[in-house]
């Protein structure tokens, strides 16, 4: 189990850091229409929590501490947090539907909020690294006597 618990930790990182090119596309698509971030919502809003319980529920399997357990179930909550981040920023903008300094603001913070994220995710899998890693076999202590005089 702890092998899978390393596995599923590295596909979540890989689906955050995917998450960045994801709103790389949808910024840089141009003409900009409704779907441009569609991979970057699908992404957020599905395949990195799916991969997020996978993870909890590996490192329970596993019998991570339950530090490195709780740390696994962080990333849920921040996507919450990316999700009303967003919906503020978009849901900020003027009369004309301008952007507001305070939109910007909070869509700065859901910038900050991933980079949070993967350090997180980071953090998770070199928990289960380190977890899978056997443990160093015993030794045995060697005594070492010293020579009698002729």
């Amino acid at each position: 189990m702890r092998k899978v618990f390393v596995v599923v930790s590295a596909l979540s990182l890989a689906s955050v850091a995917l998450q960045f090119v994801f709103a790389a596309v949808g910024a840089f698509t141009k003409p900009a229409g409704d779907g441009a971030y569609a991979l970057h919502s699908v992404n957020g809003m599905a395949v990195i929590p799916v991969f997020t319980l996978l993870t909890v529920l590996f490192a329970a399997l596993a019998k991570a501490p339950g530090r490195l357990i709780g740390l696994a179930v962080l990333p849920l909550g921040l996507v919450v947090v990316q999700a009303l981040l967003a919906a503020l920023a978009s849901g900020s903008t003027d009369a004309a539907g301008t952007s507001t300094p305070f939109g910007l603001t909070i869509g700065g913070l859901h910038a900050v909020n991933g980079i949070i994220a993967v350090h997180v995710v980071v953090n998770v899998l070199r928990g289960a690294r380190q977890l899978a890693r056997p443990e160093p076999a015993e030794t045995t202590p060697v005594t070492v006597r010293e020579a009698e005089p002729a």
